[in-house]
This record gives structure tokens, sequence and C-alpha cells, in this order.
């Protein structure tokens, strides 16, 4: 028996697909752009089944097929592309001749298990269990479009194989002692670009590539306030930021000096893509004594290193930084999410046992409402 369903794509456009289920016969099922096609289609498919000649999508197409398609949908519309494809890569290393009936969850969890035993690429050390995952939600993402694009397959593999634990978000932020000496290095810096850089990281919680990618028709200096619109940001979703203390007057001054021929706040060297802030940052970084790792390269041991340096501390922590501080100073989660632009509040939630002192002052609070405050101090 066939069933047409009508669908609306993403992009605005219908389709059309057809699901044939026969008793004694593997369900099959397809996508037309026009109805007629659909139609015609699944009348040919019923009588090959009943035939014996009919042979499914997923037994005709590989997994390299399924990739060239779903290559041709994903790369316009995802930021990440680059990163999806190199874990595809790994994917079509591993099966790319193969039919994709043979792409079984007891596959892919074998795969799985290689590919945990396989070393980083880049450092040696065991793959983490987040970075597994990030390479079976590449292939369930292609496994996806198969089903509900191109109706290839009838359901995603992926779905039923299980995943890595993976460990608890890093989170790591400037100390009350940390953030003057890395805001006195970053003044002393001899690169232009990074304190303001620095500064809106701090201020706004922005990400890297949203500073570095931020133009001039953004900023609204009688708001006090940057817009970032729909399809500007990592996950598609506009944000304002706000624009306060000394960032405010360095972006002033800078606008009255802009390079006419590019609307960039932060526009890069002749054929460079952004702006490369990266020697400056670590030679700050190095200055302010918070990067461990700079020191020993140059000379100094661990033993020797100052107790108040502190390793492992990237650009993004800026980011978390901005979170954290909001977080201490009372700033609700949901507060948090929306400056941040995170999606879901577990991850501003990440920051919330940063505050001790927070949680012991809302705990005074619910005592003395119960009237069981007491003499504690």
């Amino acid at each position: 028996m066939a069933t047409v369903q009508k669908r609306k794509n993403d992009d605005g456009t219908t389709s059309y697909r057809v699901m044939i289920r026969l008793k004694g016969h593997p369900a099959a099922s397809a996508t037309f752009s026009r109805l007629t096609d659909a139609r015609e289609w699944a009348k040919k498919a019923e009588t090959d089944m009943k035939a014996g000649r009919y042979f499914s999508a997923a037994k005709l197409k590989t997994l390299g097929d399924l990739f060239d398609k779903y290559a041709i949908a994903a790369a316009p519309r995802l930021k990440s592309w680059e990163g999806v494809k190199t874990r595809l890569d790994w994917w079509r290393a591993q099966a790319e001749s193969e039919m994709l009936d043979t792409i079984t969850p007891a596959r892919i969890a074998e795969w799985r298990d290689e590919l945990l035993a396989t070393p980083k690429k880049y450092g040696g050390g065991k793959r983490s269990g987040a970075d597994v995952n990030r390479t079976i939600a590449a292939l369930s993402s292609a496994m996806t479009h198969a089903v509900r694009e191109l109706g290839w397959i009838e359901r995603n593999p992926c779905e039923r194989v299980t995943k890595p634990k993976e460990a608890g978000g890093r989170v790591r932020f400037l100390t009350d002692e940390e953030l003057p000496r890395l805001l006195d290095a970053v003044r002393a810096s001899p690169h232009p670009d990074l304190l303001p850089a620095v500064l809106l990281a701090l201020t706004t919680g922005a990400r890297k590539g949203e500073i570095l990618g931020l133009r001039w028709s953004q900023i609204d200096f009688k708001r006090r306030a940057i817009t970032l619109a729909h399809g500007e940001t990592k996950n598609n979703a506009g944000r304002a930021l706000p624009l306060s203390g000394e960032i405010v007057e360095l972006l002033k001054a800078r606008s009255k000096v802009r390079n006419l021929k590019d609307d960039r706040v932060f526009p890069p060297a002749e054929g460079c893509k952004e702006m490369e802030l990266r020697e400056p940052w670590k030679a700050a970084l190095v200055q302010a004594g918070i990067d461990v790792r700079q020191a020993t390269r140059s000379g100094r041991s661990r033993k020797d290193a100052s107790p108040m340096m502190t390793s492992d501390f990237r650009w993004h922590d800026l980011r978390h930084t901005a979170a954290s501080y909001l977080t201490m100073a009372g700033v609700s989660a949901i507060e948090v999410a929306r400056v941040l632009g995170h999606k879901t509040l577990a991850m501003s939630l990440r920051y919330s046992h940063l505050t001790p002192d927070r949680v012991t002052e809302l705990g005074d609070k619910l005592a003395a409402r119960m009237g069981v405050a007491g003499g504690a101090k």
C-alpha cells in the first residue's frame, strides 16, 4: 500500500514523500518535487515489488553518494561546515563505497570503539567522549538528511548507537587577581587592536568570531548597543550586546579613523580573512603571568613558575569570564543566557557553582524569611 505525504522544505519549496509497505517486503520510500512523479514511482515500485524486481535506494546508494548529496544541502547553511566535513571525511575513509543498507547500528558501534582507541591527530593521547560524539553526530546529520529529504533509508541508524560519556563542560575564568594583571598586559601591548578586542570580549561575552567580524553598521552609540542579526552568530539566533565602560570611548575614537575600504571594526591585513591576534594575545598572557606553558618554553621550569600562574587559558575563556562575573553579580541564568546567546539554560547554569558567597546570601534570605535566622553572620 502506497501513501504520499506532502511536505514543506526548509527553503520554502514543496516535496512529496512516498511510503510503500507491502506484506512480506521491506518498506520503501522516495521523495519527489512533483506529485505526478511521486505517484508514477509508487505505482511502478509496487509492481516491481510484487514481481521481485524492486531494489530500494538503500541497496543502490553508497555512503559516499549520501555525503555528496548532503554537502550540497548543508555546506551553504552550516557555519561549522569545514569542521563537519573533516569528521565526515573520517567516515568516508571507513566506508565510502559501502551501500547504505549495510551501515547498521552494530557497525557504527564498532567504528565508535575504533575511534575511541585511535589517538588524537594532534598532541596524541586518548580521544575524548565529546570528540567521538561530534564525529558520530556528523554522520547522524547526514543520515537524517537521507531519511527526511532524500527518502533513501527508513530510519537513522545512529539513533540506536550508545554514545560515550562526556566530561563536564570546561569552565576557566579570570580570578579577581588575574583580571587586572591581564588588563595591564593588554594595555601595554604594542598591537593596537588587542585592547578593544579583549574589552569587547570581557564586557559583552561575545565570541571571538563575532568580535572580529563586527561591522560599524552594527554599533549604535546612542543606545550603547551592538546588534547581531539572525545568521551572524554561531547558532544563527540574533541578539543585542551591551556597550559599557572604557570600550565605548575606544570605539568612538576608532570610528573616526576607520578603513574606508572595509566596514569591519577590526579590518584584517590584506589577503587575510580576519584580524590575527594570536601572537600579541600569547605575549599578553605570558606578561600577565597567566600562561605557564609559554613560560616553560621560554626557559623557566614549572618549579620556578609563580604560584599565581595558571595554565591553559584561552581566548574563549574571556567569554567564560564575562558569564562568571555576571553570575557572581547576582544576574540570573536566564539573563546570562540572553546576553551570551545560549540556546539552553544548561549552558548558563555551568556558572552557578562559581558563586559560593551568593549562595550563602540566598540562604541567609531564606532563613530570615522563615524566621529562623538566629545570630549567624
